[in-house]
């Protein structure tokens, strides 16, 4: 019954929000005035954040199909378009096929065919099979033998042969649009992580005369790849991988700014790829060359036509020939330039990041206004092969696999010469990730104690210790940089405070330490997060927020303690009067009172070591003002409620007893003593609990003053039957 009453009430708060007409200031008004105290508005508010979160899950369920289904269309869409290509492709091969032979020849190349044919079936075969692949992987044979007449396999033949390989692989379109382009070697591969070596997936490698295309397969579609990468042999390099079994058979393709492993099928394999790859690449650097010196080398002046040679030259035309504009030339020819890569693979080999990025920036600066010929697109891109290399190091140099014992400072070389690189997310990325396993690894590293405090104040110091330096190095290096980098920061900030949370509860909370310790270790380390905020960086309300859990589950498991010891000792209460025996114990017990803000103890105490008090309340007292201000030193506003809800639990079982003693005992004597512990439990205790609560949370507790005002009507009326509830 009451799940259904649950779930009528959601649903006609479901309708009332989701209603046309809905005013949320109406609303909330109409709340306020209708709800009985902070406990309906609390329960108010659960339904409300329970209806939202059953809204965001709708919505992320409704998302992700759309998303599914919009993947599903894009793959259909990309299938279509790969076939309407291949067809288009299909369509304009038959028609110039058609267009280029004359009707007339037909008969004579009709004969022609038919000697062909009997001639290759004598001959076992005949050239036409060089344009074909060897297998899955192999050589296109050199166009040796081809002729301007078209005889032989030559570029029209490979440029065929490209086209319809690469029809097979979606999404590589612009490909067959670059003139002189045709395929080298192909042939399947299978790609490995470079940091862990996993196997990722299989691929299918076809290099040109200029770049290499990397292809994956579509294991739905048989025989189909799918576009993956398109490398330029310019800026591509090739490393030969070490066998170290079972990883075998492997090479690495660098190219700025990433790299990529590749397995051949067998060793054979591997050497035909790292070969041709060399002659590929060498071929087209040599073939740049040569159109480099074909640039820069000098024109002869121009050649004069006769007058009158011409035949259709107007002979009254006397218009001045437009000159032809000459491309601007950049002087490259410095020692310093020509020296410049070698001077690079020096600085990084000596690890003079500073001297290399230096190098670099006389270089841009150099060329920023000049335009880019071929030579200097060239020395670009010899330049960018060493800033690559250059960017690796830097990275290496900010790895957690480095020493850390340097502290932040030891990473400021590194980062200030990626910045420098135009590296700064990247450079932000490494320093955040190596300060990360620097705390992890002090963490780790300290020795945990018997005692949970003096863990705790060595925790706190190493901690934020670290956090502070980190933050100053991160102010220092990145001072001026794009904002997003404080962004990052402060991500990396929280990341690094819930580490340390983590280490926190395990020894404070899962050891099932005392509240006054668990309190003790709270307060350390909100001092230290208050030391932060000297530098801008307040983190307290992110150790409140994690720690919220512990704290509440501390200060329950402690609350039931009390509740149990105070029974206990209701079950065994003789409404006698304290007998503490010496003074000095008297003296002791007025201390404690004293402390707990029991300013009139006085009045309770008569001749001798007696005290006009039962124990029982006496010891409640004790506990519960230490209780309230032990949870006063964990209270901020997140855990009001628990705080106070516990309070009143601990104090009903004290009134409940109280009251039912009065109501029970008989003798006149024994209740007037039990009358005389009520008005101390009432009339002081209360009150100072209130007070107290008060001033720890800088607000009056409406619960606790409800609770002293109906223990008035026990004072009035003793004989009552109404239970204090």
């Amino acid at each position: 019954m009451a799940m259904a009453m649950s779930d009528s009430g959601a649903s006609r708060l479901r309708r009332q929000l989701e209603s046309g007409g809905f005013e949320a200031r109406l609303y909330v008004k109409q709340l306020s005035q209708q709800s009985d105290g902070d406990r309906d508005l609390q329960e108010h508010r659960q339904r409300i954040q329970a209806l939202a979160e059953e809204t965001a899950q709708n919505l992320k369920r409704n998302v992700y199909q759309n998303y599914r289904q919009f993947i599903e269309t894009a793959r259909e869409i990309s299938y279509l378009e790969s076939e309407m290509y291949q067809l288009s492709h299909l369509l304009t091969e038959q028609k110039s096929s058609l267009e280029s032979i004359p009707l007339t020849l037909l008969p004579a190349a009709a004969a022609a065919g038919a000697a062909a044919a009997s001639g290759g079936e004598e001959g076992g075969g005949g050239a036409g099979g060089r344009d074909q692949l060897r297998g899955q992987t192999g050589f296109f044979p050199s166009p040796g033998g081809a002729s301007r007449d078209g005889s032989g396999p030559g570029e029209e033949g490979k440029q065929r042969t490209l086209t319809t390989l690469l029809e097979k692989v979606e999404g590589c379109r612009h490909l067959l649009e670059t003139p002189g382009q045709y395929l080298v070697y192909n042939g399947d591969l299978v790609e490995y992580e470079a940091d862990h070596m996993a196997q990722l997936q299989r691929v299918h490698g076809f290099l040109m005369n200029d770049c290499l295309l990397v292809a994956t397969w579509l294991p739905q579609r048989r025989g189909m790849y799918r576009y993956n990468a398109l490398y330029p042999l310019d800026g591509l390099a090739v490393v030969n991988v070490k066998d170290n079994p079972p990883m075998k058979d492997m090479f690495k393709l660098l190219m700025f700014p990433e790299s990529r492993i590749f397995q051949a099928e067998n060793a054979k394999i591997k050497r035909e790829w790292l070969e041709v790859l060399e002659e590929t690449k060498r071929a087209l650097s040599e073939k740049r060359r040569r159109e480099q010196e074909e640039a820069a080398a000098p024109r002869g002046p121009p050649q004069v036509t006769p007058k009158g040679s011409n035949p259709f030259e107007d002979e009254d035309d006397d218009e001045p020939a437009v000159p032809e504009i000459e491309e601007e030339k950049v002087d490259l020819s410095m020692e310093w330039i020509q020296e410049l890569p070698e001077d690079l693979d020096v600085c990084i080999a000596q690890r003079d990041f500073e001297g290399a990025v230096d190098l670099l920036d006389k270089l841009n600066h150099y060329l920023e206004d000049k335009p880019s010929p071929p030579p200097v697109k060239e020395l670009r891109a010899r330049v960018d092969e060493r800033v690559r290399q250059l960017t690796e190091v830097l990275v290496f140099e900010l790895s957690p696999d480095r020493s850390l014992r340097g502290g932040p400072k030891a990473t400021r070389r590194a980062v200030s010469q990626l910045i420098r690189l135009g590296q700064c997310t990247k450079a932000c990325e490494l320093f955040l990730r190596n300060r990360a396993a620097a705390v992890h690894a002090a963490i780790r590293q300290l020795r945990i104690e018997g005692a949970t405090l003096l863990y705790i104040h060595k925790l706190c110091h190493v901690f934020f210790t670290s956090l502070l330096e980190t933050a100053r190095e991160f102010e220092t290096d990145f001072a001026g940089t794009d904002s997003g980098c404080y962004s990052a920061f402060v991500v990396w900030a929280r990341s690094a405070m819930g580490m340390f949370v983590d280490a926190f509860s395990k020894q404070v909370f899962d050891s099932k330490e005392s509240l006054s310790t668990a309190a003790e270790c709270v307060r350390v380390a909100k001092e230290h997060c208050q030391q932060l905020g000297d530098i801008g960086l307040d983190l307290t309300f992110i150790v409140h927020a994690l720690l919220v859990k512990d704290i509440q589950g501390a200060l329950h498991s402690y609350k039931e303690i009390i509740i149990e010891a105070t029974k206990h000792r209701n079950s065994e209460e003789m409404w006698r009067r304290m007998n503490l025996m010496t003074p000095e114990a008297l003296g002791k017990l007025k201390e404690e009172m004293k402390s707990c803000g029991v300013s009139n103890f006085e009045q309770y105490t008569g001749d001798d070591c007696w005290v006009n008090l039962s124990y029982t309340v006496v010891a409640f007292t004790k506990q519960t003002m230490g209780f309230l201000e032990e949870a006063l030193k964990l209270y901020f506003p997140e855990l009001h409620m628990v705080l106070l809800e516990s309070l009143v639990e601990i104090i009903l079982v004290a009134v409940q007893h109280v009251d039912y003693s009065l109501r029970c005992e008989q003798d006149p004597e024994k209740k007037a003593f039990i009358r005389q512990n009520a008005s101390f439990l009432y009339e002081t205790v209360l009150p100072v609990v209130e007070k107290r609560f008060e001033e720890g949370v800088g607000k009056p507790a409406k619960q606790l003053q409800d609770l002293r005002n109906a223990s008035r009507l026990i004072r009035v009326n003793p004989e009552s039957t109404t239970s204090v509830v």
